[in-house]
């Protein structure tokens, strides 16, 4: 059995963006969100290169690297913890772009500078401070829901009560 549980890779193949932690030559943290973060296969993430240079060299000269990946409505997500390879061409690239196709990312393959396979070491859940107050999922996705929708252009969004856009939404 692999690192990535059924559900951590629920939540990557569904979210599709992860947030991606390098450091930097100077020790400094680097953070940077990647849209095609997709599941490799039970002990590897990946995602694809298009402009990503300074996590790119960053993982080249230290593979140590941090994903987040996280449901913004229900507040909980998972923390990967590993090593990264960068694939500039051969099999594993092919395999990577392979990848990324069958999982709906439509992004041609010429757009791909590199593939960044990541060797989940550690994986942990992230969860919301809420949930530590009795907060129950589907609370948080309907009010979380209704925040995002609220912040969309009136000619966007749908109509809510009085034509008012909600105006708080705790963690």
């Amino acid at each position: 059995m692999g690192k990535l549980t059924a559900d951590m890779k629920r939540v990557v193949l569904e979210q599709k963006l992860g947030f991606v932690a390098t450091v930097s030559p100077d020790g400094t943290a680097n953070l940077s969100p990647k849209g095609t973060t997709t599941v490799w296969d039970d002990d590897h993430l990946l995602f694809a290169d298009i402009r990503s240079p300074n996590t790119v060299r960053n993982l080249k000269r230290n593979p140590s690297v941090e994903v987040n990946v996280v449901d913004v409505f229900s507040r909980r997500g998972y923390r990967f913890k590993g090593r990264g390879v960068v694939f500039e061409n051969g099999s594993a690239f092919e395999e990577g772009v392979r990848i990324l196709d069958e999982a709906g990312f439509t992004i041609s393959p010429e757009r791909i500078r590199s593939i960044v396979r990541i060797r989940v070491e550690q994986a942990s859940e992230l969860l919301s401070p809420a949930y530590d107050t009795g907060g129950q999922e589907a609370e948080l996705r309907e009010r979380w829901t209704s925040y995002y929708t609220g912040l969309r252009p009136p000619h966007l969004a749908p109509a809510t009560q009085a034509g008012r856009r909600p105006t708080s939404a705790r963690a």
